[in-house]
């Protein structure tokens, strides 16, 4: 009979101790919350955003941890005298910068053509030819 208990004690444990394999619990998945939240609040302070602009941003982070990790990074930034660090990409990422040079170089193009008459030459007295 002790033999019995003891493998139904084993099989109660291995298989209480593969609950966290099926799945993250409650706990473990608001802890996660609370520190992105607080992560994105003080990444928005050091990068000089509002507040709000921060939670417009981010709808889906939570509002409270957000606050929180805002209000940390702004403390932490008065106390040892750090300047704001401004963004250096767009929100498109360097991608995004080299999609700006190429619409500019297009536009000049574009504008050079215009410029310019049907034979290539341009056109006297600006864009527009009186004869």
């Amino acid at each position: 009979m002790s033999r019995v208990a003891l493998l139904a004690t084993l099989l109660v444990a291995t298989g209480l101790a593969g609950c966290d394999l099926l799945g993250d619990s409650p706990e473990k998945i608001a802890a996660a919350k609370e520190a992105e939240g607080r992560a994105i609040g003080s990444a928005c302070r050091q990068a000089d955003r509002a507040l709000e602009d921060c939670f417009t941003l981010n709808k889906k982070a939570d509002k409270a941890s957000v606050f929180a990790g805002w209000r940390d990074m702004n403390d932490y930034m008065r106390e040892n005298k750090m300047e704001a660090v401004k963004p250096q990409l767009t929100p498109g990422g360097a991608r995004g910068e080299a999609k700006s040079e190429a619409k500019d170089d297009k536009d000049a193009k574009e504008d050079a053509h215009a410029e310019a008459g049907a034979d290539g030459k341009p056109r006297s007295g600006g864009k527009h030819a009186d004869s």
